[in-house]
């Protein structure tokens, strides 16, 4: 054989022996589907379209603005109005962070529909739009505890029904137009932990709806964003 032969050989084997490891580091990452806001807020987010308007504000902030985002939120009924379910909003899934983790690959699996606890959402994944963590059990000392996320739904991501005659019963501080001491939410834990129900999205009540109570209960007024396209 040759040397030029020989060196073709060579090149061919070292070409074939490359390509794949090539096309592995050229795999895309799925695009980004979920985060949790990294901005805080009061319970007043200018309703529904206020808070949509913030997930497609920070989410076109890491080049995902070309989604449809909506917040998992749910709003209570009246006589005169429907409730609004957060699971409605959100589109089917599957659903990436912005590590290219899968939290969900349907509503099924992120309520638990058929199986509880099937969704990877928890403290390490359950990241901001920009991939930083946000402070659960296990956070650096000296830290505030900021696992509290607004969300006024039920464990199966449902509005709970309208309140009778006081705003004791609202669990959405008015349908996310109030930040009043004496209005009321439900949050999630986001990192699944908790000394009394350990749910993502419906653990417990806040103490009001100002950024000083939501402090108060473990919360920064922060929420989950899904892109429904």
């Amino acid at each position: 054989m040759t040397y030029r032969s020989i060196m073709l050989v060579a090149v061919s084997a070292m070409a074939a022996s490359s390509a794949p490891v090539f096309a592995q580091d050229q795999a895309p990452q799925p695009p980004l589907g979920f985060f949790v806001t990294s901005t805080t807020h009061s319970g007043n987010l200018g309703g529904l379209a206020g808070a949509d308007a913030e997930c497609q504000r920070l989410a076109a902030a890491v080049g995902a603005g070309g989604r449809t985002w909506r917040a998992y939120l749910s709003t209570q009924g009246s006589q005169t109005m429907a409730a609004v379910n957060a699971r409605d909003r959100i589109g089917n899934g599957p659903w990436h962070n912005s590590n290219g983790v899968m939290i969900a690959a349907s509503l099924a699996d992120l309520h638990g529909d058929v199986q509880r606890d099937t969704n990877l959402i928890n403290v390490n994944t359950a990241v901001t739009e920009t991939g930083e963590r946000v402070n659960g059990f296990g956070r650096p000392e000296g830290t505030p505890q900021q696992h509290d996320m607004l969300t006024g739904s039920d464990s199966h991501g449902r509005a709970f029904p309208p309140g009778m005659s006081n705003q004791a019963d609202d669990r959405t501080c008015n349908n996310w137009t109030s930040d009043s001491a004496d209005a009321h939410a439900m949050i999630g834990h986001h990192d699944r932990m908790s000394g009394w129900n350990t749910s993502w999205n419906s653990s417990h009540s806040t103490a009001g709806c100002s950024v000083e109570a939501l402090n108060s209960t473990g919360g920064a007024g922060r929420f989950y964003c899904f892109a429904a396209d």
